[in-house]
């Protein structure tokens, strides 16, 4: 059968004239969506070959991995050390529900970093099948183009060659950022804070993002004294405001010092540590200092300036809406391009490439009502518009409904911890825009209430629902008596 193929706007009828090319899809970078992308192009017929890098738990210019930052060192083993630092908090827990532990309990980090490295290997060698059954030829080394159809393999020893291919697709990611203060190089990114041979018994985490509050979570789970600086008055910068304060309420409850409106200026090495100096004059002594200071596009060692590929202010590659460049062979996918910075966002773009390119099913990426979550101790998650969001896109008046309660399970621990929910409606056509969950089980909560969302829910449809009890879920459903109403002339009240 013939293969159909996006060419030039239009699909072909015949596979004939792509004959001379080496591959039809030359895929560099075997993250999440370039996985997807290459597998599903060659499940509609596509000759297809991806490169990635070495693997190795820390990334760098030479190496990387199959399964990319996802899997190897950002989501999977980000939430197998939430899993492990929520267990000394459940402990203390417990003992309220009738647990007797009469011996002090002892964390062991190093077992702990083998089982989840033991993961993150098995998962990497899952993603190797995937490929390899879908029938996508691997290669290991890094990829630069080097013409419109033309992509250079540099092998592990040195060696170059060149393919050819009639698309080729970006999906290289992206990197942590650094901080540019004397002493930088004593401080860590995400990818070495998940591989740390010893545990830090003092640390100071500079940033406000979710690597920043996750990461306080998890080593004060854990046992450690956290410092969180943050240049803004709350964390979570992009979130809805109410939510950021209870996020913040939560990490301070936890034992975690805050820092908001700081920023780092120096780092000293000493005998004793990592000594951390901030704009207020304040000096903090640290086992490890973790930057969170933000991601940027992998493009730099790409060659793409040289072909041409047009790229934004971050270096991140511009595409249209079918995630297609100013160079009609070349493409790009997921956090390269700087669009939504999520897993399920590049695989879903990845879909749509294949479907655009292979499947003759153009298609657009939807970005509306993703729902996200992050992983701080209890965890955030949301989907839609914040309150803010909604209150600029509204022409007329914003419903808004809370609830704060004590869970359940904390009646008996003691835990003085509340949930709070938040549900924003359009108050014209009673069509709820979106849904926030601070609390556990957030992120399982709102991935059914992003469906709703999605399908275009009411808060007439949200009431009528019956819940299920006793749950926190059912609060959603419960929320009749509106918190307030708001407008871009009506300031917020009730906060």
């Amino acid at each position: 059968m013939a293969r159909k193929m996006l060419i030039d706007g239009e699909l072909s009828k015949s596979g004939e004239e792509e004959a001379h090319y080496d591959f039809d899809l030359f895929v560099i970078g075997a993250g999440s969506g370039g996985v997807r992308a290459g597998r599903f192009s060659a499940q509609s017929g596509a000759k297809v070959a991806i490169c990635e890098l070495p693997f190795d738990p820390i990334s760098s210019e030479v190496s990387g991995g199959v399964g990319g930052t996802c899997v190897i060192r950002g989501c999977v083993p980000k939430k197998i050390l939430v899993y492990g630092a929520s267990y000394g908090p459940e402990l203390e827990d417990a003992k309220s529900y009738g647990w007797e532990v009469n011996e002090r309990v002892n964390f062991n980090w190093k077992k702990l970093l083998h089982k989840k490295t033991e993961e993150i290997v098995r998962l990497n060698g899952i993603y190797k099948r995937l490929l390899s059954n879908a029938g996508v030829k691997l290669f290991e080394g890094e990829g630069r183009v080097i013409g419109p159809n033309e992509v250079e393999l540099i092998q592990l020893d040195g060696t170059k060659i060149t393919y050819s291919a009639k698309h080729i697709l970006i999906a290289t990611g992206s990197r942590a950022h650094r901080l540019d203060i004397p002493g930088q190089e004593l401080a860590i990114t995400s990818d070495e804070a998940l591989s740390l041979e010893e545990f830090p018994k003092r640390a100071v985490i500079l940033g406000g993002g979710y690597i920043a509050v996750e990461f306080a979570s998890i080593w004060r789970g854990m046992g450690a004294a956290v410092d969180l600086v943050f240049r803004k008055e709350l964390p979570l910068r992009g979130f809805d405001d109410e939510m950021r304060a209870v996020v913040a309420r939560n990490l301070e409850g936890r034992g975690i010092t805050m820092h908001p409106c700081t920023t780092l200026t120096k780092l000293e090495k000493t005998e004793g540590g990592i000594k951390v100096h901030t704009d207020h004059g304040e000096v903090i002594l640290a086992d490890v200092v973790l930057f969170a200071t933000g991601r940027l596009p992998n493009t730099k060692r790409l060659n793409l300036d040289a072909v041409g590929v047009e790229l934004d202010k971050k270096k991140a590659v511009k595409v249209d809406e079918y995630s297609r460049t100013n160079v009609p062979s070349i493409w790009a996918i997921g956090d390269v391009t700087n669009r939504m910075n999520l897993t399920p966002v590049a695989l879903m773009e990845g879909t749509c490439f294949a479907k655009t390119v292979f499947g003759g099913k153009p298609t657009k990426p939807d970005y509306s009502y993703i729902p996200c979550a992050t992983f701080c101790i209890p965890p955030l998650s949301c989907v839609g518009l914040s309150e803010e969001q909604a209150i600029e896109q509204v022409n007329g008046e914003v419903s808004v409904y809370t609830s704060a309660f004590n869970p359940m399970k904390n009646t008996i621990s003691g835990r003085t911890e509340k949930s709070v929910m938040k549900l924003v409606v359009d108050a014209e056509t009673d069509k709820v825009l979106g849904a926030s969950m601070c609390g556990p089980d957030a992120p399982e909560i709102m991935q059914g209430i992003a469906v709703a969302l999605k399908c275009g829910a009411t808060k007439e449809q949200f009431d009528s629902t019956v819940g299920i009890h006793p749950s926190a879920a059912e609060e959603f459903v419960t929320m009749r008596s509106e918190t307030r109403r708001v407008s871009k002339n009506k300031p917020k009240t009730n906060l």
